[in-house]
C-alpha cells in the first residue's frame, strides 16, 4: 500500500483535524456508518479507539447493563463514522454480561463494519473470538495490535495469508505510537462502501445430521421474521438451547 496515499487521503480525518474531531466527538448523531469495536481484553483495543476517535468520546451504561459504553467519531472523505467500543470479551457465548453486550449489539446493533482488534503477540489465542465474529457479520477489519511488542518478540505474522484464510482484510498497526491508523481508517471505509467485499470464514464441516437441523430451522427462522439477519447464526444457538435468543425471539428483539 502507497503510504503517500493514505496520508494524502486521511487529510480529512478526524485524527488529523483537530477541530472536526472536536465536533464528531460532541456529537456522534449525524453520521453515515456505525463502526463496532471489538475484541479480547488486553488487546489494546481502547488504545485504538482513541486513536481513532482522538480521546473524544461519550461515556455511558448499556441500556439496562452497569457495562460501561464508550461512543466516539472520526471523519473520512467526507463520511461521518460513529465508533462503538463493546465490552473485551473472550467468547460471544453469552456466558456474561460483557459477552452479552458484545454479542447483542453485534446481532441486534447490525454495525456497518466490525474491527477486531487482536493482539500480534497471542494471535492463536484471539482466534477463537474473530471466527464467532466472523459467523455473525459479513462486513469487518482484523486489526493486528501490538506489532511493535511482536516485533520485539520476533513475531512474524504473514498478513496476506491470514487474510486470505480468514476472508476479511487485515491491518497491522502500533496503535500507541499511531502505527497503522490510517491505513485502518481507509480500510474501515471502504469494507463500508463495498469498495472492499468481504468472504468471512464460515463454519464448514459440520455434521450431516447436524447441517440439516440448521438449515430446516434457519428456513422456519427466515420466514416467521422475513429479511431476519444472521439466522443461521440464529439456528446454531436455538438448538444449543441459548434461553436469550430464544427470549429474544420471543419479544420481536431481533426484528
Amino acid at each position: 500500500m502507497d503510504t503517500k496515499v493514505v496520508k494524502s487521503a486521511c487529510e480529512t480525518c478526524a485524527h488529523f483535524n483537530a477541530e472536526g474531531l472536536k465536533k464528531l466527538g460532541i456529537n456522534t448523531e449525524n453520521f453515515d456508518f456505525v463502526v463496532a469495536l471489538a475484541g479480547n481484553p488486553n488487546t489494546g483495543k481502547s488504545t485504538v479507539f482513541n486513536a481513532l476517535t482522538g480521546l473524544r468520546q461519550h461515556t455511558g451504561n448499556w441500556p439496562g447493563k452497569t457495562v460501561t459504553r464508550a461512543e466516539g467519531g472520526f471523519q473520512y472523505n467526507e463520511q461521518k463514522y460513529k465508533l462503538v467500543d463493546l465490552p473485551g470479551t473472550y467468547s460471544l457465548l453469552s456466558m456474561s454480561t460483557d459477552e452479552e453486550v458484545a454479542r447483542d449489539f453485534l446481532l441486534f446493533g447490525r454495525p456497518d463494519v466490525t474491527v477486531i482488534v487482536a493482539d500480534a503477540n497471542r494471535l492463536e489465542r484471539n482466534l477463537n473470538l474473530v471466527l464467532q465474529i466472523l459467523e455473525i457479520t459479513d462486513k469487518a477489519v482484523l486489526c493486528l495490535n501490538l506489532m511493535d511488542e511482536a516485533k520485539r518478540n520476533n513475531i512474524v505474522i504473514d498478513q496476506r495469508t491470514l487474510a486470505r484464510d480468514l476472508g476479511i482484510p487485515v491491518v497491522a498497526t502500533s496503535a500507541r505510537y499511531k502505527e497503522g491508523i490510517p491505513e485502518l481508517i481507509q480500510t474501515i471505509s471502504e469494507v463500508a462502501n463495498g469498495t472492499i467485499v468481504c468472504k468471512p470464514h464460515r463454519i464448514k464441516n459440520v455434521p450431516p445430521n447436524i447441517e440439516k437441523a440448521v438449515k430446516k430451522l434457519s428456513e422456519e427462522i427466515e420466514k416467521e421474521f422475513p429479511g431476519i439477519a444472521n439466522s443461521r447464526w440464529i439456528a446454531f444457538r436455538l438448538l444449543e438451547g441459548d434461553t436469550q435468543i430464544i427470549e429474544a425471539l420471543k419479544t420481536g428483539e431481533l426484528v
